[in-house]
């Protein structure tokens, strides 16, 4: 990618400064091509830690030198190597995991540890169902029908009624026969559980005219009934509560966990409501359609990954191509595709055979480590073509490793590390991906100073034959006097610079050199400069400020699936209340005694009284209602539990929310909050655990929900640590690697600039911080770090002593391979904005912001923020 692109840095040590043209005081040679041709000149050596750069080189030559003279052996070994760790992807399918419990909620999330305490303190009862009780989302189906006008006119719900009777009565085959939904329906009272709203009307639509539906809560001899569980934006009477209208029903159908054929009835019910015709709008959706929808992504971006690859072709095809037909380095860009490719067979393959999982966010890897291998290629080409002409292929490999493979190295460390780091992640996508990733770009790294260097010799072999590129026939150097120009287009080649034994340098160095350079450090330009980079800031930390947390669960979902629709119509018809949740009194609690029951109706106040919570649904509520209906006496513990006895015989709902031994000693009990949707789903949960906290009384709160609601409390903390982190360690490694101060300084500069404007230009753009763009964000940190160090190690090793023309050489040097390797990821990527994934796009966004503001950093803001630096007078050596 761009950050490999940008290390053409000259070893410091081991070129010699050439005398400066004395047609051009300032060091520029005539041509103009100084930059292109030739290594610059060296700048003073540096102390301490530039030993093991030093040393690098010398390891680096030495395997350059060696690759060179067996590349056969080089070339070979990684095919053999991959092919056999390839067969891990053999195991892909079972290792994928891609629960979305399990990949995108934190791993340690509070809710997982209450979930397992009110699973275990009030087991589930089979045979009385209750849907406010489900410690999880359970086993149903469930439609909405809107309508524009009155959803409970006759004729609408004659054709509820029959949507509701053909789902009921629906055959489903199994190998032994057929079963329909009272096979696999949840009980309540040994019935199936059904729906308030047409238990009310009896299934009879003309019943509507002679009830009175109150709203939301309906009076019945069972108690009061939950309407705004079924009736969607309803409008009631002036000055009553009693329904007018409404515009949308909402069943559910709720089957046994248990039964292996639930699974087979709710395809079957896919199946009926994708066929159905109606003159109502039904949307609808299952237990199972989310994560089957999610396991659909993957197969989304198959065909775009062959666009991608066909396109990384063509562009390194074209980036690499000659009209030299002996210097063009066809070959070389096809085997750098290659190469790429290997490594990614090689880390997945790996992986998979030590059987790490696969989850679906990897599978992203691909089009992020292409761009990397690309730009290894690149800058390995560039450096090869700096070398001399004559000297033998292993002598041209070697110059080439001693320069190329450090920064190659550089850049795949903090790559690499900056992935791993990433690792820590206390979500499951983000530890799949970063693993993946991460240990990909180290094969990508070892195939890149091994089988693209024998690449590159075997193509240097027959560079020094004078060859060919396609026939491999020997071709004559020059036109022949015997000969057209047309021959001269495909039939000859091998021409190089006499004066310097060196290839012919890019023309877009020149550029860099004599126009973008002095154009960049004008000196309006620069003012222009600064008044952009303080738009670019002022917008970013805009962004930053709004930008929203967690990952909504619908976008694991592709644009056209059918429950879009259904969580469209959920939004639009029933967002007025929200989740019905459990509050658990975890200790034996006295409820006979008046000073102790006081307590915890403080407690039930201080939920009230939150501006979210709508009403309180208690077991000892009604236990008071009732004792005081027959006047018992519950002033002594023996009493109380006498009366308990015969209440829950009463109403053996309330088993389910009581904890009792056999002498009927409560240990523990629940009672149920509904709330509103009036703030923020993050801001409701933390403001029911502190309302908890704050009781006297040893409270819990729970709702399924809350699983994956536990990612808004964690996903800001666990970025901002994971950047700090990562922060200090690329910071580390650029003192170790390149120890100079200002390069330290700018490279926390770049990596601070950076990521606060992928993080703020990210939220303008609708991507929210989540497990997903975490991912993106620990990424950029070590892009950030390639992006700022080499081209300011470029600055400082300038020997020209006008900081203008500092910043002109380093562009001269790094300006072209920098939008080279840019250019190589954008096209890496951008097919995923076609995706019809919510992942996948925002891969593709933030890689792309990632891309962009570190080439503008590159070739614009920090040329000019160091020139303008080097203009005080501060000594760079």
């Amino acid at each position: 990618m761009v950050w490999s692109s940008s290390l053409h840095m000259p070893h410091p040590d081991s070129v010699p400064a050439p005398p400066e043209s004395p047609s051009d005081p300032d060091g520029h040679s005539p041509t103009g091509l100084e930059s292109a041709g030739s290594s610059p000149p060296a700048p003073q050596r540096h102390t301490g830690l530039h030993c093991i750069e030093k040393h690098l080189r010398a390891a680096f030559k030495s395997l350059g030198y060696f690759v060179g003279s067996h590349p056969w052996w080089f070339l070979f070994t990684p095919l053999l190597f991959s092919t056999g760790l390839g067969s891990g992807f053999y195991f892909l399918i079972a290792q994928t995991s891609n629960s979305i419990e399990e990949q995108f909620t934190p791993l340690d999330g509070p809710a997982k540890m209450e979930r397992k305490y009110i699973q275990e303190t009030f087991p589930r009862n089979g045979t009385e169902f209750s849907s406010i009780r489900m410690t999880t989302d359970g086993t149903y189906a469930t439609l909405i029908a809107a309508t524009d006008t009155n959803i409970l006119s006759v004729e609408s719900l004659q054709e509820i009624i029959e949507l509701d009777f053909q789902i009921k009565r629906m055959k489903v085959q199994l190998a032994n026969g057929t079963f329909d939904y009272s096979d696999v329906c949840a009980l309540v009272n040994g019935r199936c559980s059904s729906n308030t709203i047409l238990d009310l009307i009896n299934y009879d639509a003309y019943n509507i005219n002679s009830i009175n539906l109150t709203f939301p809560w309906y009076d019945s001899d069972y108690g009061s009934l939950p309407l705004f569980t079924n009736l969607g934006n309803v409008e009631l009477n002036i000055n009553s509560s009693i329904v007018q209208s409404a515009e949308a029903i909402h069943l559910f159908y709720y089957l046994e966990t248990d039964k292996a054929t639930a699974d087979i009835w709710l395809e079957s019910f896919l199946t009926l409501l994708s066929n159905q015709s109606t003159s109502l709008q039904v949307s609808y959706s299952t237990s199972m359609s989310m994560q089957k929808e999610f396991e659909k992504s993957p197969g989304s971006v198959i065909f775009l990954f062959s666009i991608t690859y066909t396109t990384a072709i063509i562009f390194s095809v074209g980036s690499c191509w000659r009209s030299d037909n002996v210097r063009t380095k066809v070959w070389v860009a096809l085997c750098g595709v290659l190469s790429t490719g290997l490594a990614i067979l090689s880390g997945f393959g790996e992986l998979l055979l030590l059987e790490q999982p696969f989850v679906m966010t990897a599978a992203s890897c691909p089009f992020m480590l292409l761009g990397i291998g690309l730009d290894d290629m690149f800058i390995m080409i560039s450096c090869w073509q700096r070398t001399r002409v004559l000297d033998s292929v292993p002598s041209r490999l070697s110059q080439t490793y001693s320069e190329a493979a450090v920064s190659i190295t550089i850049t795949s460390i903090t790559d690499a590390l900056a992935l791993f780091l990433g690792y820590t992640s206390p979500f499951g996508s983000v530890k799949s991906f970063c693993l993946y990733a991460g240990v990909s770009v180290v094969f990508c790294y070892l195939y890149s100073i091994t089988f693209l260097g024998a690449c590159m010799a075997l193509n240097g072999q027959r560079e020094a034959g004078n060859r060919h590129w396609f026939t491999c026939m020997k071709v004559p150097e020059d036109l022949p006097s015997s000969h057209s120009k047309v021959f001269s287009v495909c039939c000859i080649g091998g021409r190089y610079n006499r004066m310097t034994e060196k290839e012919a340098g890019e023309p877009m160095s020149y550029f860099f050199e004599r126009f973008y350079g002095p154009f960049l450090t004008h000196k309006l330009i620069k003012a222009f400069v600064l008044v952009i980079y303080a738009a670019y800031l002022a917008v970013s930390l805009f962004g930053c400020l709004t930008i929203k947390e967690g990952l909504d669960i619908r976008n694991l979902a592709l644009d056209d699936s059918y429950i879009i629709d259904f969580y469209q119509s959920q939004k639009q018809y029933f967002s007025e209340y929200s989740f019905n949740v459990m509050v658990a009194v975890k200790q034996p609690f006295p409820y006979w005694d008046e000073e102790e029951y006081e307590k915890l109706h403080t407690c039930i106040l201080a939920f009230e009284n939150l501006p979210y919570v709508n009403s309180t649904q208690a077991w000892f509520l009604v236990f008071q209602q009732y004792t005081n209906e027959t006047s018992l006496n519950l002033t002594t513990h023996e009493s109380f539990k006498n009366s308990l006895s015969q209440f829950l015989g009463l109403y053996p709902m309330f088993k389910q929310d009581i904890n009792l031994t056999e002498n009927y000693e409560i240990q523990a009990s629940r009672f149920f909050i509904q709330t509103l949707d009036r703030t923020a789903v993050k801001d409701a949960m933390v403001g029911l655990r502190m309302t908890t906290d704050a009781c006297p009384i040893d409270l819990l709160v729970y709702h399924p929900v809350f699983i994956y609601y536990d990612q808004f409390t964690v996903v800001t903390d666990t970025a901002i640590q994971t950047i700090m982190i990562a922060v200090v360690v690329m910071l580390g490694i650029a003192l170790i690697m390149i120890p100079n101060l200002i390069c330290c300084i700018s490279v926390a500069f770049a990596i601070c600039s950076v990521v606060v404007g992928v993080a703020g230009f990210m939220s303008l753009w609708g991507v929210n911080l989540d497990s997903i763009s975490l991912i993106n964000l620990v990424m950029c940190i070590g892009f950030s770090v390639d992006f700022s160090a080499h081209i300011t190690y470029a600055f400082v090793s300038s020997p020209k002593s006008d900081a203008n023309k500092r910043a002109i050489d380093s562009l001269a040097q790094l300006g072209f391979p920098i939008l080279q390797g840019a250019l190589s990821t954008i096209l890496g990527v951008v097919v995923l904005s076609m995706s019809g994934s919510y992942i996948f796009r925002t891969f593709f966004k933030i890689v792309f912001l990632v891309i962009s503001f570190g080439l503008v950093h590159g070739l614009v803001f920090l040329p000019v923020f160091l020139s303008l630096v080097g203009t005080f007078g501060l000594n760079f050596r």
